[in-house]
């Protein structure tokens, strides 16, 4: 991992900047959406019984959280393909909780991975062993739970009490992602470049999507969009999530925000 990531000093290139209308509405659209899914974003993390979760609020008996007082998770679940068809993973960089706390760790970020690096080729694919595991224990073991809920309660102390009875997988489970988390704060959006499952999800489908950002025959390959970008990747490609950011940092004008044209 050492040869794949290298030191980069901390400034405006190396940090996508709203200097763009479309990077502030991303922002507002960000603390919109960070007001109805945050809470529940944080519940499946810190209070959700289940290994997998998001996925069984019908079940849940944590009343107090969204997910099982609005049934949230069926409009959740239904509605991010049908957006992921229509603007390919911008639920990642426009709605996602966890999207956005990745994103402000990523500013205290100094290190930044190269391109054609190992690193960068083999580690986008634990994503798709994410989704795999998460099947599995869904469908394979019968989505147990693994921890004893605490229903209602303090909600910090309920947090405490959640980690205090909780099974070791649930523990594992929880210490992995908080890691990834925190790796954020060394390595630029660990957590969603690399093992995000929903992610993986998007990226399956973006492919298909009607809108994105993408780059025209303009492109000489220079990098400037991949400095500005939080996701250290390029127009269209790999972990792009159509944020829009990039979009005036081309000396060419060879990026373009909408249905993709074979422009010159």
């Amino acid at each position: 991992m050492s040869e794949a990531i290298t030191a980069a000093p901390s400034s405006p290139q190396t940090r996508a900047i709203p200097g763009t209308r479309l990077t502030i509405w991303r922002r507002l659209s960000q603390v919109v959406f960070l007001g109805i899914l945050g809470q529940w974003s944080f519940y499946g993390i810190f209070r959700c019984p289940f290994l997998v979760p998001y996925v069984s609020c019908q079940n849940c008996p944590v009343i107090t959280c969204h997910g099982a007082i609005f049934s949230m998770f069926w409009g959740f679940w239904l509605l991010l393909p049908v957006s992921a068809l229509i603007f390919g993973r911008a639920f990642c960089g426009w709605a996602c909780p966890g999207g956005l706390v990745t994103q402000l760790f990523g500013l205290l970020s100094n290190y930044r991975t190269q391109a054609n690096g190992l690193w960068e080729k083999v580690a986008p694919y634990g994503k798709y062993l994410a989704i795999v595991i998460c099947l599995y224990l869904y469908f394979g073991l019968g989505q147990p739970r693994s921890d004893i809920p605490i229903r209602v309660g303090g909600f910090f102390p309920s947090i405490g009490l959640t980690f205090e009875h909780a099974d070791l997988s649930w523990l594992v489970r929880t210490a992995f992602v908080l890691s990834f988390l925190v790796l954020g704060l060394v390595l630029t959006n660990a957590w969603c470049r690399y093992v995000c499952p929903t992610g993986g999800l998007l990226e399956v489908i973006k492919p298909f999507s009607l809108f994105k950002v993408y780059k025209t025959r303009r492109c000489n390959l220079c990098g400037r969009c991949r400095e500005v970008c939080y996701m250290e990747t390029l127009p269209g490609e790999a972990n792009c999530t159509n944020c829009g950011d990039c979009l005036n940092s081309c000396p060419r004008d060879a990026i373009k925000i909408g249905r993709r044209k074979q422009a010159p």
